[in-house]
């Protein structure tokens, strides 16, 4: 379900959403996110609509809040993690 560059993505920036590590491996990080319902969504407007479908306010957020929300990990070829801790 999730992809080698979603899960070193999560690897290399967990800790903006944790105090300490929850994973170590590409294994542990795949477990993890399968775990909490990691979802990937293809641009911004996917992140808005699944945060709206889960009954989180967003009004008022510009793009870029919702890019720097701690739970959005940007992926290097312009999808989205949202991890939920």
């Amino acid at each position: 379900m999730y992809d080698e560059m979603c899960l070193q993505c999560f690897l290399d920036n967990q800790l903006k959403l944790f105090p300490e590590k929850v994973a170590e491996t590409l294994e542990e990080a795949e477990e993890f996110l399968e775990d909490c319902m990691a979802v990937v969504c293809k641009n911004v407007k996917e992140v808005k609509a699944y945060w709206e479908e889960c009954g989180i306010d967003i009004s008022g957020m510009s793009i870029e809040e919702i890019k720097e929300s701690e739970e959005v990990f940007t992926l290097p070829d312009g999808r989205f993690l949202i991890v939920e801790g």
